[in-house]
């Protein structure tokens, strides 16, 4: 009877204790430290051995730290952050990496056909529908409003300067490949009215992919409609930069 009263002693003095105990402190309790707590509880109650066994019920009744309120805990100070940064990290390089095989390739041609076409004969590609033809073009791309270079030239740069700016909350693939492809042609053709003949900002951009009946055009106003129209397909399929989906 009296180790059975000391054992119901034990519990309402832990449970009083936990009552007393913030939860913030509660967690800190360790397992020796309840042993003890046990140990001179028993003591006073007469059951100075049974108090070990019931370490584990202290430690239940005073409560730890769970799963649940360790994720919040980790929530609320942002400490779970990082498992989302690489993912925004590798979005970044995709779309720079996209961004420098555009513009290397097109700037790479422009040097070719500048070096081997220009000043010469058209060369056929698939008979009369597709030729390669040396045109420098002071206008837009395919060779819309020739007067307007220097316009031209600041809607290059703002672009380019909106796009960097865009990268830091890309969170979608298909979206950095959009806007790699928009970067690089738009730096390729910039490329083009920055140092090319006849002045700074003035500079006519290489055009030499010519297919019948069209304007001639080259890789750099290829990779800035391929990113058109990949964002407009994106757009209509609900898919945001930051990679959220919409489904009205």
């Amino acid at each position: 009877m009296r180790a059975g009263a000391g054992r119901r002693r034990l519990r309402a003095g832990l449970r009083a204790a936990a009552a007393g105990v913030p939860g913030a402190a509660r967690s800190v309790v360790s397992a020796d430290g309840v042993a003890r707590l046990c140990r001179t509880l028993g003591a006073r109650s007469g059951i100075e051995v049974e108090g070990l066994t019931h370490v584990a019920e202290a430690e239940r009744i005073i409560g730890t730290p769970d799963s649940a309120g360790a994720d919040e805990s980790a929530a609320s100070d942002g400490t779970d952050v990082p498992a989302e940064r690489p993912r925004g990290r590798r979005r970044i390089v995709a779309l720079f990496v996209v961004a420098v095989l555009a513009y290397l390739l097109d700037l790479g041609s422009k040097i070719l056909v500048v070096e081997k076409l220009e000043g010469r004969d058209p060369i056929p590609v698939i008979g009369d529908l597709l030729r390669f033809d040396a045109v420098r073009n002071p206008g837009a791309a395919f060779g819309m409003g020739e007067a307007f270079t220097i316009i031209f030239t600041c809607i290059a740069a703002a672009v380019i300067v909106v796009i960097v700016r865009l990268a830091r909350k890309l969170y979608s693939l298909p979206w950095a490949i959009a806007l790699g492809l928009l970067l690089g042609g738009a730096l390729g053709n910039l490329t083009d009215r920055i140092f090319r003949s006849p002045g700074v900002f003035e500079g006519a951009v290489v055009d030499f992919i010519a297919p019948a009946h069209f304007a001639v055009f080259n890789l750099a106003d290829s990779a800035i409609v391929c990113g058109g129209i990949l964002i407009v397909i994106l757009s209509f399929r609900g898919l945001d930069p930051d990679g959220t989906v919409h489904k009205d």
